[in-house]
């Protein structure tokens, strides 16, 4: 069974790290996977996005027109991407940062105050890893467990970082459920 995601907002908001772990942790389950950045010129402040291709079996392309799930840290990024998600998916919202909904009743959306959350957890920086662990807590599409041990591993050479990621991730796991 393959799954697509995409993670979309603008440069700086750590989307493509989100991305990058997820990706991590499906290969560290012994999945297939295809991880794609993309980025514009401006990187900071600029808007990027990335797309994950995890499957069970060889993946035919990288290039995803239509995710099954988008994770959509600002405005600008859910209103370019919801549209595009397939029916049955999760879109999920960061709510700290977008006022609107996606204005689809055909998938899961999730509503999180991802920026609020790091912000109360001690850093907004970390925003995008609550994004992801509700994520992958609402969809399941890697374990839980594994996506903690591959945040230990992301940021085992700065150790200092550790404890505030896993709080995300635990926030991030709540928000979700």
């Amino acid at each position: 069974m393959q799954q697509e995601v995409m993670f979309a907002g603008f440069g700086g908001q750590g989307i493509l790290s989100a991305g990058k772990i997820l990706a991590q942790t499906a290969m560290n389950e012994g999945l297939e996977v295809a991880w794609v950045p993309s980025y514009g010129p401006e990187m900071r402040g600029g808007t990027a996005y990335c797309t994950v291709v995890i499957s069970d079996r060889a993946i035919g392309s990288p290039i995803i027109k239509n995710p099954l799930h988008l994770v959509a840290m600002n405005r600008p990024s859910l209103e370019k991407f919801a549209p595009d998600v397939k029916k049955n998916g999760i879109i999920l919202v960061n709510s700290s940062l977008v006022a609107i909904g996606s204005g689809r009743d055909d998938v899961d959306e999730v509503r999180i105050s991802a920026t609020d959350i790091a912000r109360d957890i001690g850093d907004a920086r970390v925003a995008n890893i609550v994004a992801l662990a509700a994520l992958v807590g609402r969809s399941r599409i890697v374990g839980t467990e594994d996506l903690i041990n591959t945040v230990k591993a992301e940021f085992a050479r700065k150790e200092k970082y550790i404890p505030l990621n896993l709080a995300a991730v635990d926030a991030g796991f709540a928000a979700a459920s």
